[in-house]
């Protein structure tokens, strides 16, 4: 069993920052896919970030050039710094990793319940 936790959602203004964090737990021995993946009201759901265990990433087109996501293997935490945050980048936030190995097996993917930022004007 893998467990997504985020946190740092909330309200920013224009133009401001913000920082997500996804903690996973579970007995995990790796994770070779962790990103951000966000969903907002009457929308689809659309890729943030990924990155790879061993640090490629990938942005969606509307968040790059002012998203940067990282993460820490050790802990097995993954980031996503939001600067020049837009209203339009108000939405759901949810963590998701994929091909995990964890000590009871493999996890094709597991998704975090999700954390609200939003932006206002």
């Amino acid at each position: 069993q893998v467990s997504l936790v985020e946190s740092g959602g909330g309200l920013a203004q224009a133009g401001g920052s913000l920082r997500l964090s996804c903690a996973a737990s579970g007995s995990i021995y790796s994770m070779h896919v962790m990103g951000w993946y966000r969903q907002a009201p009457g929308k689809e759901r659309e890729l943030v970030a990924t990155v790879t265990r061993g640090g490629g990433t990938k942005y969606g087109d509307s968040v790059k050039g002012r998203f940067t996501i990282s993460r820490d293997n050790i802990k097995n935490t993954v980031y996503l710094q939001m600067n020049s945050l837009k209203p339009e980048d108000t939405a759901v936030y949810h963590c998701t990793a994929a091909n995990i190995v964890t000590a009871t097996g493999y996890v094709s993917d597991a998704w975090g319940q999700g954390t609200l930022v939003t932006v206002s004007s």
